[in-house]
């Protein structure tokens, strides 16, 4: 516990390390994101990020999650064996370690370049829960907070897609929306990507203090045999996952360099596409 508690609290070399390994895992999503095409096996994808962690210096700090159309609705998809196609979305969930130290990014974006409309909507619900979490982040709040803000916000956007019926206070206390959020906002970050560190203090959520390094991570995931959820949504998943340091003054994201708005992460999808042409496979 002595040394589970030291850990929680990074010193300014161990924000520094982290903030180089955040880096590298920036360029990574980027190269991959520059890299997709529909007709790619998710294999490719994870190859482009660890290429971009070994040139850096480090490595992957956890097996990357690269979930293409359905597969990104399985929380730890690691077998990254299917073909990406036109029309889905990739999910990627990964980090790089850098002597010792972890990132952990998640990004969502379509395989051609392009959102639908309703893979926008979703979208634009779970970024608008991460801004609400990270928002709730100073010294002071519960552990808690940044959840329970995202919560309600993802909440609110199910009720707005019409998968949810009813009083949002209520759905949240409920806790309906669980079969298509069923993870925590975050986890301590550190020398592990799931760091050391108690959660709660006695009976109490921890507060939140500077020098303590977590995840934002809200996601919606609506598979296609989950009942209730409209055909133009089944199959959609998405998570955005930043690393966020708490400091005196609020929130500091060491991941901020990454793009997050849907405008902004098809440009940079379309970016890596020479004369807009798409690479065909055999």
């Amino acid at each position: 516990p002595f040394l589970h508690d030291m850990r929680l609290y990074k010193s300014r070399k161990e924000i520094a390390m982290m903030r180089k390994a955040a880096k590298i895992a920036v360029k990574a999503h980027e190269r991959a994101m520059r890299a997709v095409t529909p007709g790619m096996m998710e294999w490719e994808i994870e190859a482009e990020l660890s290429y971009e962690f070994r040139r850096s210096g480090g490595h992957a700090a956890y097996p990357s999650i690269v979930g293409g159309g359905p597969n990104g609705c399985i929380l730890h998809y690691v077998e990254n064996k299917d073909m990406l196609e036109d029309g889905d979305l990739l999910l990627v969930d990964a980090g790089c370690e850098l002597d010792g130290y972890a990132s952990d990014i998640t990004r969502t974006y379509p395989i051609n370049g392009h959102f639908t409309p309703a893979q926008r909507e979703v979208y634009d619900i779970v970024l608008a829960a991460q801004d609400a979490a990270i928002e709730a982040i100073e010294p002071g709040a519960s552990w808690t907070a940044p959840h329970k803000a995202a919560v309600k916000v993802i909440t609110q956007g199910l009720v707005d897609l019409g998968i949810l019926k009813g009083r949002v206070s209520t759905l949240v206390k409920n806790e309906s929306y669980k079969p298509y959020y069923m993870h925590k906002t975050g986890h301590w970050l550190g020398l592990d990507v799931h760091d050391v560190g108690e959660y709660r203090v006695g009976e109490e959520p921890r507060e939140l203090e500077p020098g303590m390094v977590m995840t934002v991570e809200p996601g919606l995931y609506l598979p296609s045999g989950l009942k209730g959820v409209p055909r133009k949504y089944r199959d959609i998943a998405v998570r955005i996952e930043d690393d966020v340091l708490v400091t005196k003054d609020g929130a500091d994201v060491l991941s901020k360099d990454l793009v997050r708005t849907a405008d902004d992460v098809e440009a940079l999808v379309q970016s890596g596409r020479a004369g807009g042409k798409q690479r065909k496979r055999a």
